[in-house]
């Protein structure tokens, strides 16, 4: 199986070791990795600000990186509820035939990393070990978008020595949504204090999620409070087998 990571941009930017977490764990699972260098954003930026049509050469951009690839793994359910919702929508309004093929075929291969590792490699136990006390915030795309349901904390659970707690009010959102965390600030910080409330409820050492974007964003709100809670992507955890992250 040819398996290439989609990094996305606010983990290449922002937070690196995210997609070599997702590298650490597929190696470990042995399958080689392929990180094409023609890749870039998926566009949902442009997509959600209502700029649809310049969303569209990225759309083909991305169909033509990763079109020879049996599977396309991303540590985001919020590019990849992008890619398989909105790329097939702007190939049909504004593509050529060959653009709205090329990404229905596609599209079926692209995965979310919780869910490729549950649904297409079959496993949960990962072999990694994390002695910390725990709490996961299931974001908006991967609960209520991609469905993801339990896959992240069946993987979670499977963690060595992990102290897993729940949250509470665990279905509600953090507040960020991208740009609504800039147009609407109030309602979104009132929603980010209540998240963060309950993270601290929790006693928990880490806030772990399937997006670096939510994390950012109550990793934020928690650092302004004077909290220690670190905000780490799910992979880097199921990526540490010493019990420390990086």
């Amino acid at each position: 199986m040819r398996v290439a990571l989609f990094v996305t941009c606010v983990a290449d930017t922002m937070f690196p070791d995210t997609g070599r977490a997702v590298v650490t764990v597929l190696e470990r699972l042995g399958h080689t990795v392929e990180f094409p260098q023609e890749q870039t954003c998926c566009g949902q930026l442009h997509f959600n600000t209502g700029y649809r049509p310049d969303a569209v050469p990225l759309v083909a951009r991305f169909a033509r990186t990763f079109a020879e690839y049996d599977a396309v793994v991303t540590p985001s359910a919020s590019c990849t509820g992008m890619i398989r919702d909105n790329h097939p929508l702007l190939a049909e309004r504004y593509g050529r035939p060959d653009l709205r093929r090329t990404v229905a075929e596609l599209v079926p291969r692209v995965h979310e990393f919780t869910e490729f590792l549950t649904d297409v490699l079959g496993v949960t136990d990962v072999g990694a070990r994390f002695p910390h006390r725990v709490t996961y915030h299931p974001t908006c795309h991967s609960l209520r978008g991609l469905r993801l349901g339990d896959r992240p904390l069946r993987l979670l659970r499977a963690v060595q020595d992990i102290d897993l707690v729940d949250l509470p009010a665990a279905d509600s959102c953090c507040g960020f949504g991208g740009t609504f965390a800039v147009k609407n600030a109030e309602t979104s910080g009132a929603m980010l204090a209540d998240k963060a409330a309950g993270v601290l409820e929790t006693g928990a050492e880490v806030l772990c999620a399937a997006d670096n974007s939510c994390l950012m964003h109550i990793g934020g709100g928690l650092s302004r409070r004077g909290s220690t809670v670190r905000t780490v992507h799910l992979a880097e955890i199921l990526a540490t087998t010493e019990g420390t992250l990086r």
